[in-house]
């Protein structure tokens, strides 16, 4: 099945985290919102996110410093951050928004076709580099397999046909209605993929 791309939203007016929900609900995501900066650094202790929606003006602790504290650490710098903000202080704080390592900004009210645009670019950059990675340990795996003195290529050849298995029992159970049906059998197709582009870069 696919993995579920999270997003955090942090916000300290719970109305803006429910309208950001509701604008993301037509996107295949789950939104988590919390209500400080406090919260969010807590919460990307040990969720991994796909994008960040932050509000700059938030008491105690701001959305400025909040990013500055998310890139200072090496789990969570490369998260990309969207900053929102009221209209008449965008101008004022964009600089220091960057800097902090802002990817973009939003001003209130945002326009709710523009932000759902804005996220799913970010959604599909985050899946390239999921797979990516999934791609790249597989290319390690068939190395590895040189090193240890067995064939590489005979490791990924074994990777593949359990891929395509994977792929054959999704396409049965999907013609019999049972399991995630079409849904399943995309996301092994994809896998299957995954590890034939490993091969051929490996060869």
């Amino acid at each position: 099945m696919p993995e579920t791309t999270r997003i955090l939203a942090v916000d300290d007016r719970e109305e803006n985290l429910v309208a950001l929900a509701a604008v993301l609900d037509a996107l295949p995501v789950e939104v988590v919102g919390v209500s400080s900066g406090h919260a969010a650094l807590k919460e990307l202790l040990s969720d991994d996110f796909a994008l960040i929606l932050l509000d700059v003006v938030m008491p105690e602790m701001d959305g400025l410093e909040t990013a500055g504290h998310i890139k200072s650490r090496p789990r969570t710098r490369d998260i990309p951050i969207i900053f929102l903000t009221a209209a008449g202080e965008a101008s004022e704080q964009a600089y220091q928004g960057y800097a902090a390592g802002a990817v973009d900004y939003l001003t209130k009210p945002f326009d709710p076709w523009l932000l759902r645009a804005k996220v799913s670019i970010f959604i599909d950059l985050h899946h390239r580099t999921l797979q990516l990675r999934r791609q790249a340990a597989l290319l390690r795996q068939a190395m590895a397999g040189d090193e240890d003195g067995t064939d590489g290529r005979d490791q990924a050849l074994k990777v593949l046909d359990e891929r395509l298995s994977l792929v054959e029992g999704g396409l049965t159970r999907a013609r019999a209605g049972e399991g995630g049906g079409l849904t399943e059998v995309e996301a092994r197709v994809a896998e299957l993929r995954l590890a034939l582009d490993a091969l051929i870069a490996g060869s």
